[in-house]
């Protein structure tokens, strides 16, 4: 907080800082709490009528009544990180996006309308990477018209918590009644302290899923199209470690080399052999392969509720990088298509 010279508090933000990343402390309402004050971090995505919105890291919109304020003041837009390769939210998320591709996209503007017949969010939403070209409110009818001729509910992926992130996009979307549906991080780290975590012994690596990989992968009944989204990206390769007995393996994984980065995903342990160290065996051959093909860097991405993999990939060196966040039109949206 801004503190004068006098030791008082100090509110040094204005309506010229919407869009800045702002920490404000404000009285909290009698009754909640015995605590006095709160405090909230976030980008200020707009001050209208004498209320403050902050959108968090975590994508959340806090209300702040301006006549609650009691300090407040610019931070820098994103914290310095502290470890893992450095990296811009629009490289990576470019790099992310051709690691799990639709099997049909188009453009609006800078908007990537993609649809996979349902098959996960990310395949199946608008990756907005800057202007639209239309003003919001056509864009998002465009956007419900487009996914509304596919049979498909219009989702919009919007990123938080980095320099260059859409915490103004989120408070629009919010204002507009889209619903937050899933929240997840895309965590990086450097690729080689993987690939030197275990030998890797035992783990079978293939460039197609196979009937025994597809056995053990957690979204069943996977269909073609599936098929074609899993297969995507520039180098793609399927990790399987097979169980003692014939049917399911132990443990799969899938990895895609892009350039410098290395992605992982699909990394699933049949539970009769957990605590086994199939998941660090099966990512250490992967990245091994990945080094292979020259990259360097590694990306992942982890809901914020699993907590067993956030512990596993934290103790690989992986750190937060941001966070994303997948935005539900609102309900009745459908009359407009």
């Amino acid at each position: 907080m801004e503190i004068s010279a006098a030791g008082r508090l100090e509110v040094r933000i204005t309506v010229a800082d919407v869009g800045k990343r702002v920490s404000v402390r404000r009285l909290r309402e009698p009754g909640v709490t015995d605590e006095m004050f709160t405090d909230t971090v976030g980008v200020l995505t707009s001050w209208t009528d004498g209320v403050l919105l902050i959108t968090r890291k975590s994508g959340e919109s806090v209300r702040v009544a301006e006549s609650s304020l009691v300090a407040g003041k610019v931070v820098p837009s994103a914290p310095a990180r502290r470890r893992g390769p450095a990296a811009s939210f629009r490289e990576l998320t470019r790099t992310t996006a051709r690691a799990w591709r639709p099997v049909e996209s188009e453009w609006l503007g800078e908007w990537e309308l993609r649809a996979a017949a349902g098959f996960t969010r990310r395949a199946n939403s608008v990756l907005p990477l800057g202007d639209p070209g239309l003003p919001l409110d056509e864009a998002l009818a465009a956007v419900r018209r487009w996914y509304g001729e596919r049979g498909l509910p219009a989702y919009v992926q919007t990123a938080t918590g980095a320099e260059g992130t859409q915490e103004a996009l989120c408070a629009e979307l919010e204002r507009r009644g889209w619903v937050r549906e899933v929240t997840a991080e895309v965590w990086t780290g450097a690729l080689a302290p993987v690939a030197d975590l275990a030998e890797g012994a035992g783990v079978e690596l293939s460039r197609t899923a196979d009937e025994a990989w597809l056995a053990r992968y957690q979204r069943k009944g996977v269909s073609e199209v599936a098929l074609r989204v899993l297969g995507s990206g520039p180098s793609v390769w399927f990790a399987t470690v097979p169980g003692a007995e014939a049917g399911a393996p132990a443990a799969i994984g899938r990895c895609v080399v892009d350039g410098r980065w290395a992605s992982f995903a699909a990394v699933e342990v049949d539970p009769a052999y957990r605590r086994r160290g199939l998941a660090t065996t099966v990512l250490a051959a992967l990245a091994r392969r990945a080094l292979e093909e020259g990259a360097s860097a590694a990306w992942l991405q982890v809901e914020t509720d699993n907590a067993g993999a956030r512990a596993l990939y934290a103790g690989m060196g992986f750190a937060t990088h941001h966070a994303y966040h997948h935005y539900r039109e609102p309900a009745g949206a459908g009359t407009e298509r």
